[in-house]
């Protein structure tokens, strides 16, 4: 039982019924047992019943009915600051594209347009890849009423491309890969999974092998202790040392260097769960209804990314990003114009970069190939030294 969550309203507790169904019978065809990394798989992408296949609302403030908010959803000042990092990049590329990752609401894509476009960087060619069919009608929507004028410059993907140049920006993409949960007990180094009780899903744990237990036994951790491995983060940053000829990856989510995330003190992991702007920590909650995500070990993607032939250019937090990029400039217009919209761009930046909020509990990290100027975003406050 979890009092302090809303219940949800019958629709979705339907929904949420089918998508048990369909795992619980995923958990008997393994065998009984199925690993969390399928889990999470199954519960945030199956088809038409999975978090981010269905139709609910995810993205926004508690009034507008979302589970979280991104920072693109707090102020256009983001993606305003965000595009002078991108502009930077494409401007030493030849013919370059812009290719955002999971592009949530469709927010950040219309914001960074448009201040490409006053920046005089606009790409011929603003793609997105996203999976999710409601998603994508969601963004095209958004784009379409934010700049009609622009609309046109965007095409969706079904795949990463097998080359690629130009820049590619993931905002909170990397934290919601599936994840393996592991932990290191008394007997042994142990992958964790899902089984069917008598009160629905529930964790049990088995001797990891392979990769897993490859990977696990390089990590800085005595038993007992419980956390994350994100293979699949891994892989898809490695996966871009084969296809990107030219350019850069931003990369902005929130987590820390391994020697941080891996701490004493978080011997219970960062596994969270997002319901209607409450974080809680039972992913077995009324699946498909609350997103599921972890903290990013950034040691990794940058051993991944150079491990593929990619640079690691700059790492830091994004107060240290979004100040080098220029926000602080852009609010102090905003504030000399005045007004209501003024006072809300103070509040919506103070979130952004303050280290109780976002400023801190998030990080940039650029991976790139052929880029020979500094990016500005890493100008000050760079952290390469501490992965």
């Amino acid at each position: 039982m979890h009092p302090e969550l809303p219940n949800p309203v019958p629709d979705a507790q339907a929904a949420s019924r089918a998508l048990t169904d369909c795992i619980a019978a995923s958990i008997r065809t393994a065998g009984g047992w199925l690993p969390f990394v399928d889990y999470m798989e199954l519960a945030l992408h199956l088809p038409g019943l999975g978090y981010y296949a269905g139709g609910a609302h995810k993205f926004g403030d508690g009034a507008s009915g979302g589970d979280f908010v991104t920072a693109p959803e707090i102020t256009p000042l983001f993606g305003q600051a965000l595009a002078r990092q991108v502009a930077q990049v494409l401007a030493v590329l030849p013919e370059p594209t812009l290719l955002e990752v999971g592009a949530g609401s469709g927010r950040l894509a219309a914001d960074l347009l448009l201040a490409l476009e006053t920046l005089g960087q606009l790409p011929e060619r603003y793609e997105i890849l996203e999976l999710s069919g409601e998603l994508r009608a969601r963004q095209r929507q958004a784009i379409e009423l934010a700049v009609p004028h622009l609309a046109g410059r965007v095409v969706w993907r079904d795949a990463l491309p097998e080359r690629f140049t130009g820049c590619v920006v993931a905002n909170e993409l990397l934290d919601a890969m599936p994840t393996h949960a592991v932990a290191w007990r008394d007997t042994g180094l142990m992958e964790r999974g899902v089984v069917l009780g008598e009160d629905g899903f529930g964790w049990a744990d088995r001797l990891a092998g392979g990769a897993l237990a490859g990977a696990m036994a390089g990590l800085p951790v005595a038993a007992p202790y419980e956390s994350e491995i994100s293979l699949a983060a891994h892989a898809w940053v490695a996966e871009w040392g084969r296809r990107l000829a030219y350019g850069a990856l931003l990369l902005i989510d929130y987590g820390l260097p391994r020697h941080e995330l891996y701490h004493p003190q978080r011997n219970r992991g960062t596994l969270r769960c997002h319901y209607r702007q409450r974080a809680h920590d039972d992913p077995f909650w009324w699946p498909g209804l609350s997103d599921i995500t972890s903290h990013v070990d950034f040691t990794a993607i940058a051993e991944a990314g150079f491990g593929a032939g990619l640079d690691v250019l700059g790492y830091t937090s994004q107060a240290n990003f979004l100040i080098n990029c220029g926000i602080g400039e852009q609010l102090l217009e905003r504030q000399q114009a005045g007004g209501e919209t003024a006072l809300r761009a103070a509040g919506a930046v103070q979130m952004l970069l303050a280290p109780g909020e976002m400023g801190e509990l998030f990080k940039v990290m650029a991976l790139g190939r052929g880029i020979d100027v500094p990016p500005l975003g890493f100008a000050r406050g760079d952290r390469r030294h501490a992965l």
